[in-house]
């Protein structure tokens, strides 16, 4: 139930659930129900105004209006073509209206209005909106009158979740089947509000015989795979990470290894050259500290077999002894997180790090360093997310409100969870430590990227406003334990 579809998809799905025998008034009728149903048992009877388009998602809208009107709601509805110009199923929607209909332009009265239900374009539109059109939604956002759009806001792109300037948004969404790529990808995703996904009659068989490989963050994907502590599990048996600790900005290094170690690891490390040795030294005392002044005395910690994960590149310093040491994990064969300074240090010439990656290894950019480091590339965060880990052959997560993690496989996952506050000065080192934490309790750094995206999230949620780095940290334990309780 985690798939995201792109429009094109839908298309495939409704097409493929029409072979079987169902009609399309059939999915039309379930879609416009589901809509009334929704706001039913979530709003307060009032005064409804049902914006219709021309097509099918107008034909929804239809059939929501009067399914409202039939449980005594006060509906109006309003259509941009006249009703007899409406086509195939649509038409068909339209005439199951027992009311009359005004006519959807710039002069339509929205006085006394209590809800706006928006049927005006849906997945297909990839324009911009007509003048006549944003004068009335403008008339709309003016009285600040709620709005529910069917499937999804107009003017949004559901393909890319780009908006049109003119466009409402919603305060709640009822879509079908399945998400879309442009209810989760900024800025379609706060233009949608709170998202309800309504079953219209398409299988999961069919769904899954698409073939598709973006899906929305949830446990459900990667619950098989979190490492539970075991009754005879010991801190060997949970790995030992290691975190490159750099000699001036120590902090990153510091949330990093904490992050790594309340997320399970069994052993953390900090490896810190001399200068720094007494401020990691007294960070924490369960984090051990390894002095470690060049390439060789890394190689020699690393030989441990026991160490079998490394975090590079939070507070760094971007120099050579970066890139070196970098190159010294690849030659070991461990599994490495890459953030932060990694990529300004390899911005020069990426391709010499690209060659030598694997799976093994998590890349964790935010947009600008992606950017630096991969180059500008066309598409959406999900394409470019995709290509970039074909082309490095590693993990590559593109951190953000609407973070994705991407395969070089082709899988794609976008998280959905992350609040505003998460906008703060080292969280992306914590995300990087809760990361590496997990691979080093043997989790496949897919799954690891994808739970610790999501659990970094969750922290976030629970904790609310006034969020530090520290506080992710300090507030994971009570994310795992709602989850695992709950599960």
């Amino acid at each position: 139930m985690f798939e995201i579809l792109s429009a094109d998809e839908m298309r495939k799905a409704e097409a493929a659930t029409l072979a079987q025998g169902i009609t399309g008034l059939q999915l039309m009728a379930a879609a416009g129900a589901s809509v009334a149903q929704e706001i039913a048992d979530t709003i307060k009877p009032c005064p409804v105004l049902v914006l219709c388009g021309p097509g099918n998602n107008g034909g929804d809208g239809f059939i929501a209006a009067q399914h409202l009107k039939k449980a005594g709601w006060p509906v109006r509805v309003a259509c941009m073509v006249k009703r007899n110009a409406l086509k195939n199923d649509a038409l068909l929607a339209a005439q199951k209206w027992d009311g009359e209909v005004e006519s959807l332009n710039s002069n339509l009265s929205v006085h006394q209005t209590g809800l706006v239900v928006d049927a005006v374009f849906g997945t297909g539109f990839d324009r911009t909106l007509e003048p006549e059109l944003v004068i009335l939604f403008d008339k709309i956002r003016t009285r600040k009158i709620p709005v529910v759009a069917v499937d999804v806001p107009t003017g949004l792109n559901a393909a890319t979740g780009s908006v049109d300037a003119g466009s409402l948004k919603a305060n709640l969404t009822v879509t079908f089947c399945r998400k879309k790529t442009g209810h989760v990808l900024l800025p379609g995703k706060e233009h949608c509000g709170r998202i309800v996904t309504a079953d219209i009659g398409i299988t999961d068989a069919v769904v899954s015989a698409l073939g598709t490989t973006c899906f929305e963050n949830h446990p459900a994907l990667w619950l098989k795979d979190f490492p539970l502590p075991t009754a005879e599990g010991h801190k060997y048996s949970r790995g030992h990470a290691v975190v490159y600790g750099g000699e001036k900005r120590t902090g990153a290094a510091c949330l990093a290894a904490a992050a790594a170690q309340k997320i399970g690891a069994g052993l953390v490390t900090i490896t810190s050259p001399a200068k720094a040795w007494p401020v990691y030294s007294s960070y924490r005392a369960s984090i051990m500290v390894d002095e470690c002044n060049d390439i060789e005395g890394l190689k020699t910690i690393l030989r441990d077999e026991r160490k079998n994960v490394v975090l590079l590149g939070p507070g760094a310093g971007v120099d050579n002894t970066l890139r070196q040491a970098v190159e010294a994990v690849l030659s070991l064969n461990k599994s490495g997180v890459l953030d932060a300074d990694v990529f300004s240090a390899y911005q020069d010439a990426p391709k010499d790090l690209f060659a030598k990656l694997s799976p093994k290894y998590v890349l964790t950019p935010h947009a600008g360093e992606f950017e630096r480091f991969f180059g500008v590339m066309e598409g959406t965060k999900p394409e470019r997310a995709l290509k970039a880990a074909r082309i490095s052959n590693a993990i590559v997560l593109i951190k953000g409100a609407d973070t994705v993690i991407a395969a070089p496989d082709g899988t794609a996952v976008i998280n959905t969870n992350a609040p505003p506050t998460l906008a703060t000065a080292g969280s992306g080192d914590v995300l990087s430590g809760f990361i590496t934490g997990l691979i080093a309790q043997k989790m496949p750094p897919f799954m690891a990227a994808c739970a610790a995206v999501w659990l970094h999230g969750q922290a976030a949620k629970i904790y609310g406003l006034g969020l530090t780095a520290e506080d992710i940290i300090s507030t994971l334990n009570q994310a795992l334990n709602k989850f695992f309780r709950d599960a």
